[in-house]
């Protein structure tokens, strides 16, 4: 199972080569390219040599040489040449003839390889590809969540340091003002996205879409930090604001490893981390409210007697 992992993966690079053949029927490597075939069966004759060898549904037989491995999703596959890689299949019989070499590791649940065949890797099934395969996606995943938690961590830390005033206005405005900060998260959370698209059906407002749809991942990141802040900071009223933050932080954290609740609780931070920010950043550009003082009326002079 050692370069397993890297036969899948090269199974879709190769199907990306502009070079490689594609078919409908039977079809021959023409170069030096990999041969992957949509529907159909591939043929690698004696005396050729290609890379590799991918077909989605159909037979593949080879004689020659694959240097690289040989992918069958669905289709029988007959091999009495040599194969430097591994060998795949998924739902096929895979025939293995007698001087036919394979270096690297067979997996296929239906298979019949003659004595004389040479098979320096492992034969197993197809199963315990799949079922490694699913812990492999397991860690990929918490992977993926540890790095993105982390890094929410530390933007978050780096901005308070950066903007700890703003960090207060915004707490301020959440508290004084949770109707406009819910309009105008949503405003930002929806409306964004629907002005980027709009934005893309014109060539002049193409990059402005584009653009502001590649920023929406930093966008949505600094309402959850808002967010965050703001569900620490009311937990923790006084004190230090990494602190709460950090409280803030590993609450949303915690919430998001919830099966069904994650997606709702990162909404829901981003949308009234928001709607926080851009209520305060008002406040700050109308700037404070201007009192009149009215004099008090002057006494009135006594009357002469």
């Amino acid at each position: 199972m050692r370069r397993v992992w890297w036969v899948l993966l090269g199974a879709l690079v190769v199907s990306l080569v502009p070079a490689t053949a594609y078919a409908a029927g039977q079809a021959q490597p023409t170069s030096d390219s990999g041969l992957v075939v949509m529907s159909g069966d591939a043929f690698v004759a004696q005396g050729e040599t290609v890379p590799s060898v991918v077909v989605f549904k159909g037979s593949a037989k080879v004689d020659g040489a694959v240097t690289g491995s040989v992918v069958v999703f669905s289709g029988p596959v007959q091999i009495s040449g040599d194969v430097d890689g591994d060998v795949v299949v998924f739902d096929g019989l895979l025939t293995v003839q007698d001087g036919a070499h394979i270096s690297g590791d067979v997996f296929a649940d239906k298979r019949a390889i003659a004595t004389g065949a040479q098979i320096d890797g492992t034969t197993q099934s197809t199963a315990r590809m799949v079922a490694a395969s699913g812990w492999v996606g397991v860690a990929l995943w918490i992977g993926m969540w540890l790095a993105a938690a982390v890094s929410l961590l530390l933007f978050g830390l780096l901005l308070l340091w950066f903007a700890p005033r703003a960090a207060d206005a915004a707490f301020t405005a959440g508290r004084t003002a949770v109707g406009p900060a819910i309009g105008w998260g949503a405003a930002m959370v929806f409306g964004v996205p629907i002005v980027a698209v709009v934005a893309m059906v014109t060539v002049i407002g193409l990059p402005v879409g584009l653009g502001m749809l590649f920023a929406l991942g930093l966008i949505y990141s600094i309402g959850m930090i808002a967010g965050a802040w703001f569900l620490g900071r009311l937990i923790v009223k006084t004190g230090s604001r990494y602190g709460a933050f950090a409280l803030g932080w590993a609450i949303v954290t915690a919430a998001s490893l919830i099966p069904g609740l994650g997606g709702l609780v990162w909404l829901a931070g981003a949308w009234y981390g928001l709607g926080t920010l851009c209520v305060a950043g008002y406040r700050a550009r109308r700037g404070p409210s201007q009192t009149i003082q009215v004099p008090e009326a002057m006494p009135a002079a006594p009357t002469p007697v």
